[in-house]
């Protein structure tokens, strides 16, 4: 019986084995995300792998090999769990599918709603890893956050993408000059 498994390929070479692996007569999957990055001091959309160096493969292994895989241009190995190729569970494939969009293919991640006074923390850049207030919303793809940077009130923007909710307690009014930590 038919199932996905998880392809492990080099560093950035995730269309090549794509590519590839289809060229051999196999079915793959690759779920891809527009992401903003910053380059030179712009911004500009990329569309890269949702999960870099990962992608999906459709065989029946009791009726296809497996070995053209392993030695197939971009791939390192098919993910194993001890000496077996495990599926990756029923259904996986078919919810990253449902949150594509129709016309590009891209990913569309459930966009979180954030108010004001909610707690964030970063999840990239700089200042990964720093709790914070989220301030408000900057455009479509930045937010204004308040972080304590060096025990001062600061008030960041940053890629929308970079910020998460949390469920810390930090206090959601800046620091009177007396107190100065946002905990």
């Amino acid at each position: 019986m038919k199932s996905w498994y998880v392809i492990h390929t080099k560093p950035r070479q995730e269309s090549v084995a794509e590519e590839n692996l289809q060229r051999q007569g196999f079915e793959t999957y690759l779920p891809r995300i527009k992401r903003a990055v910053r380059r030179r001091n712009t911004w500009r959309d990329n569309i890269e792998p949702l999960f870099p160096r990962y992608l999906f493969l459709h065989i029946d292994p009791g009726q296809q090999t497996v070995a053209p895989v392993r030695s197939t241009l971009g791939v390192t190995t098919i993910v194993t769990f001890g000496n077996r190729i495990v599926p990756v569970p029923d259904g996986t494939i078919d919810t990253l599918r449902r949150h594509e969009n129709g016309q590009t293919g891209l990913q569309q991640p459930p966009q979180q709603s954030l108010q004001k006074g909610d707690a964030v923390v970063v999840t990239a850049g700089p200042f990964e890893g720093i709790e914070g207030i989220f301030q408000m919303s900057s455009g479509q793809e930045r937010v204004s956050v308040l972080l304590d940077i060096l025990g001062q009130a600061t008030r960041v923007i940053l890629n929308r993408h970079d910020v998460s909710r949390t469920d810390s307690k930090l206090v959601a009014t800046p620091p009177s000059p007396a107190r100065r930590s946002l905990v």
